[in-house]
């Protein structure tokens, strides 16, 4: 018998490459005004569906959506809560990556904030659930993303002035969005909380220094936001969270080891399932899932990278669990990739195919190392 619940040994972040019928039809939508939201829909819902038989056909017990539906991993989610917009400004103000900036498009906070009943990624789940006969999962943006990737003079709320009002304010904001999913049939939400990696780079660390922000004291309030939020959620209800440095067109914003928010992450967030990019050196060594507790947490090191095609080595894969094995019990691990594989509607600089070979891959290391994936 294998298990049919989560946690799984193998799983991915969420999202996947858009097909070209999908690509054609946003900007035929957004951009020419030329098909309806109907036509859009019907386009995106047929996307999906052939998302999820690819995941099912590869062996994955876990789908998600390939958030196709978004723009962005984070901003669509953003976009939807009350009190949020999204803002178009010059092209050369978008977020730098590494050679490459990012579409500017910028959150702004406007009124107080709040998760709406109708937010429209809980139809996304719904449909997401009806399509598959294996686990759905969503992946939204943690709670830390609506404050580090808001400028502080986007913050037009007054009393949000306050860090202490603002935080909690989100975390009460994610507390109802975790009971509406679950409400949806959720029992798999993933939050993308991916600046505790940020926060361990010197650079952006600078820069919170700068805005008169103590980094350190930044971490502890980011896990402390995420426990608020999840704290109440029902028994039944798996919380995973991702962290990378940036995945925009192959590229990232960020560097450094996980030493400085490790304990911060694995002790003091609450969160079930860690999916943790370690496909290159800037994610440094291994040594801090010594902080993972003894007990029911999972972590996913994510050897295997969605920013190039080469396929690695699944006896590299198993010496590298090995060596993962050394600061936490093995049978605290899985196998995902490092990132997912379209953080923007752009994607990465892979091919379909070779996109499906990498998830491939992962179910194969994952049934080569526990027997199951």
């Amino acid at each position: 018998m294998t298990n049919s619940t989560p946690p799984f040994r193998a799983d991915h972040v969420g999202s996947l490459l858009r097909p070209a019928a999908v690509t054609a039809a946003r900007k035929a939508f957004f951009e020419e005004g030329s098909i309806s939201r109907a036509e859009l829909t019907a386009i995106e819902d047929a996307g999906i569906v052939e998302a999820v038989r690819m995941q099912e056909s590869v062996g994955l017990k876990v789908v998600t959506d390939g958030e196709i539906r978004r723009s962005f991993w984070h901003y669509d989610f953003m976009g939807g809560l009350t009190g949020f917009d999204l803002e178009q400004r010059d092209p050369e103000d978008g977020a730098q990556f590494h050679g490459v900036k990012l579409r500017p498009t910028f959150p702004v906070i406007t009124g107080k904030l709040e998760f709406p009943a109708d937010h429209p990624m809980l139809d996304h789940f719904r449909f997401l659930a009806k399509t598959t006969s294996v686990t759905p999962k969503i992946s939204i943006p943690g709670p830390s993303c609506c404050h580090f990737r808001t400028a502080k003079e986007d913050i037009r709320v007054p009393e949000y002035a306050d860090l202490g009002a603002l935080f909690a304010d989100l975390s009460a904001t994610y507390a109802k969005a975790v009971q509406a999913f679950y409400d949806a049939g959720c029992r798999y939400l993933q939050m993308d909380d991916i600046f505790f990696a940020y926060l361990c780079d010197p650079k952006h660390r600078a820069q919170k220094v700068a805005e008169g922000i103590d980094p350190d004291w930044l971490i502890t309030a980011y896990a402390r936001m995420m426990q608020d939020a999840i704290k109440d959620r029902p028994t039944d209800m798996l919380i995973g969270m991702h962290m990378c440095r940036g995945n925009f067109r192959s590229t990232w914003a960020a560097e450094g080891a996980y030493d400085l928010a490790a304990d911060a992450i694995f002790n003091q967030t609450g969160v079930d399932l860690f999916f943790m990019e370690y496909d290159s050196e800037r994610a440094g060594g291994l040594e801090p899932l010594r902080f993972l507790a003894k007990g029911k947490q999972r972590v996913y090191p994510g050897f295997i990278t969605t920013k190039v095609p080469d396929l690695e080595p699944i006896d590299g894969l198993k010496r590298q669990i090995e060596e993962a094995a050394k600061y936490a019990d093995i049978d605290q691990l899985g196998i995902a990739p490092q990132c997912g594989f379209a953080s923007t509607e752009e994607g990465n600089a892979i091919t379909p195919d070779e996109q499906r070979a990498k998830l491939e891959l992962v179910v194969q290391t994952a049934q080569a190392i526990w027997g199951e994936a």
